[in-house]
């Protein structure tokens, strides 16, 4: 097939190229001319393992593709992607404006004469109703009558982890496609032949729903944990113990990834999802105490971090925090509790080192680039490499994940793993 993806985030330029690497003809498209000249150039926009072998494995066959708009591509295209991003607006609810644009564009450069219906699948996050109340809409705005003779639409959403991405990509926990009638969509059904997984064929609004429904029951299990952590902290009561206990009913109590006391959630996903979902909750008049609740209860942790991460500290010494994003493995800032530490520790007065081989202030972009250094403006003076870590004398040592454990620390390192609590 043909396949044209539009947004070169995480999402789009993971399935990029996966896709391409399963012998399909991908176009990747951006409005950063940035971006997609460096795709171009064989240089992943965004870390994470395996991506840029594939990258250079599809240019070199010719199979992946970029530019910054639309142009001819949709012309013989069999199935269109959008991964566009829906931030969080001012009151909670998602920022559909990216998704209207895009799928404006899309329906402008469609030709009503086509032979057979471009799929156009949408793989971002959206409120329940946005296929028939938004995006459908919009494209009958621009072709009337022979809307359904020129565009299939699809909302297929995505079950991707950073730092995991092409084996979730290859692997996923289930295949979720929504469609106007429930029934298989053929291009779907190609995309997807060479995986396996429990698949689920259902309307619209219940695909829809399902990224809420997930992404906020691990926001949920975080914080449930965590709200036991600080319990655990402030009585003296050993947090690995009690969840060592807890975790081994794997019977009732499901499982144990996110049930670890430790690190706040973050990232792109959880933080705004369940903001929208508090929004859909108060929007449709339910009452949702629990979710109500979790943005509340991250915060509340992040501060409590701070306080374990520094306590019995000199005001100005000299601190390592090993960790900036918000997983090990990425240079995703977007929403990392890290980067908040960082900036208390900073405003304590602290004298700061930062340690993240995934992070290069020179390589960061779009919404990523924005955060990072609205929150960190001197980020470029902060980080450190390897040998400085290993080397300086620290009054502290703080781990938020898993690249404190890239560091080969002096046996009587002072050492705070916030991403697993004693």
């Amino acid at each position: 097939m043909k396949v044209v993806i539009f947004g070169l985030g995480y999402v789009g330029f993971t399935a990029a190229c996966c896709i391409a690497s399963e012998g399909h003809e991908v176009t990747g498209i951006d409005v950063s001319l940035k971006k997609v000249q460096a795709i171009r150039n064989g240089i992943p926009p965004i870390l994470e393992p395996g991506v840029e072998e594939m990258l250079k494995d599809g240019l070199a066959k010719g199979r992946i593709t970029a530019d910054t708009g639309i142009n001819g591509h949709l012309d013989d295209a069999d199935l269109a992607i959008v991964c566009v991003g829906t931030p969080s607006a001012a009151d909670g609810s998602h920022n559909m404006g990216f998704i209207a644009d895009v799928s404006h564009q899309i329906a402008q450069a469609l030709d009503p004469g086509r032979a057979r219906p471009l799929t156009v699948a949408y793989r971002s996050t959206i409120r329940p109703g946005s296929v028939e109340e938004l995006i459908h809409p919009i494209f009958k705005a621009v072709l009337g009558e022979k809307t359904d003779a020129a565009v299939a639409l699809v909302y297929n959403p995505e079950f991707l982890r950073e730092s995991s991405a092409v084996k979730d990509y290859f692997e996923p926990p289930k295949i979720v496609i929504g469609t106007a009638d429930g029934q298989p969509n053929p291009q779907m059904e190609e995309l997807n032949r060479n995986i396996t997984a429990p698949t689920f064929q259902v309307g619209y609004r219940e695909a829809e729903f399902t990224k809420f429904v997930d992404n906020t029951w691990h926001a949920v299990k975080v914080a449930y944990a965590n709200e036991i952590g600080r319990v655990c902290l402030n009585l003296g009561i050993k947090a690995s113990t009690v969840h060592e206990i807890f975790k081994s009913d794997t019977k009732l109590n499901i499982s144990a990834y996110y049930t670890r006391p430790g690190g706040a959630f973050g990232g792109s996903c959880l933080p705004k999802d369940v903001r929208a979902l508090q929004y859909i909750g108060v929007d449709s008049g339910s009452n949702m105490p629990l979710v109500e609740s979790l943005i509340r209860s991250n915060e509340a942790h992040k501060h409590r971090m701070y306080e374990y991460a520094v306590e019995g500290l000199e005001p100005g010494a000299r601190v390592l925090l090993a960790g900036l994003a918000f997983k090990a493995g990425t240079d995703d800032l977007r929403e990392s509790p890290n980067v908040d530490l960082a900036r208390k520790l900073l405003a304590s007065g602290f004298d700061l080192d930062i340690y993240d081989p995934g992070v290069d202030s020179e390589k960061l972009m779009g919404t990523n680039l924005g955060y990072a250094f609205s929150k960190l403006p001197r980020i470029e003076a902060l980080l450190v490499d390897k040998p400085t870590a290993e080397g300086t004398a620290y009054a502290r040592v703080i781990g938020t994940n898993a690249t404190v454990q890239d560091l080969d620390l002096p046996e009587a390192t002072d050492l705070r793993d916030l991403g697993r609590l004693p």
